[in-house]
């Protein structure tokens, strides 16, 4: 008697994602399901995603968490991976992903995401980001950098995930600061408080911990970049609060 086959969903958040969409839903075609949850793009990027066959859903963007549990609600397979539309799946990655679902090792699993900067991939400026999981009552917390919610200890992918995460310096810039609007308004919101202290010892302890302890200075002259800007956006999301604090936003 065969095995049964087990059920894969993958599932994309996007708002005009037109440059990386069709690339990323390609890279995922050996998925049984893609759901593309579209926040209202004013390009073409739903266009693309229907002609290729993708579950195209909408939901206008409030916050990462809930956009992911919205998504969650549409999908039907027994395990879903989440990807965004800058990343891709390679083929070594493909083969693990498809052996670990049915090896019922684990409830859910890690993936190294290096991340691509200044042409190059960035080895030791990487995260273990937990984005296959049997869907199982799953859920995510936290408005920003979402938190999945995990009942058992994750395994750990080899293959690492392909993520162009930004298209160049000042993407990479503009992303931070996104994020500090984000963290700095949750912040200001519990009433937490910044200080002159924290505005300048925190983004120093970021460089530190970044480019000496994750050992970021071995990807060179992009990772002492990477390191610097790490330390711009935990400066950015204290003067924030500072803003707000002042009402000056």
């Amino acid at each position: 008697m065969s095995k049964r086959k087990i059920k894969l969903s993958v599932i994309i958040l996007t708002y005009n994602e037109e440059l990386y969409i069709e690339d990323a839903i390609n890279s995922v075609s050996f998925a049984d399901e893609i759901i593309v949850l579209d926040s209202y793009s004013n390009d073409t990027t739903a266009e693309i995603a229907r002609r290729l066959g993708a579950k195209l859903i909408y939901r206008k963007f409030d916050n990462y968490c809930r956009q992911r549990n919205f998504a969650i609600e549409a999908a039907t397979g027994e395990w879903i991976l989440f990807l965004d539309a800058d990343e891709r799946v390679s083929t070594p990655l493909e083969f693990e992903i498809l052996n670990s679902i049915n090896s019922n090792t684990y409830d859910a699993y890690r993936i190294w995401f290096p991340h691509f900067f200044m042409d190059r991939f960035l080895f030791h400026y990487t995260d273990k980001v937990t984005r296959l999981i049997k869907n199982n009552d799953i859920s995510f917390e936290n408005e920003v950098h979402e938190k999945l919610i995990l009942k058992s200890k994750p395994g750990l992918l080899k293959n690492h995930m392909i993520h162009y995460t930004y298209r160049g310096l000042f993407n990479f810039i503009s992303k931070k600061d996104k994020y500090a609007w984000f963290q700095a308004k949750m912040s200001f919101e519990k009433g937490k408080k910044a200080t002159l202290f924290l505005l300048f010892f925190k983004p120093l302890y970021r460089f530190f911990h970044t480019y000496f302890v994750k050992r970021v200075y071995l990807d060179g002259v992009p990772g002492l970049a990477a390191a610097a800007i790490d330390a711009y956006g935990v400066f950015s999301r204290y003067a924030k609060i500072i803003l707000l604090e002042k009402q000056l936003e």
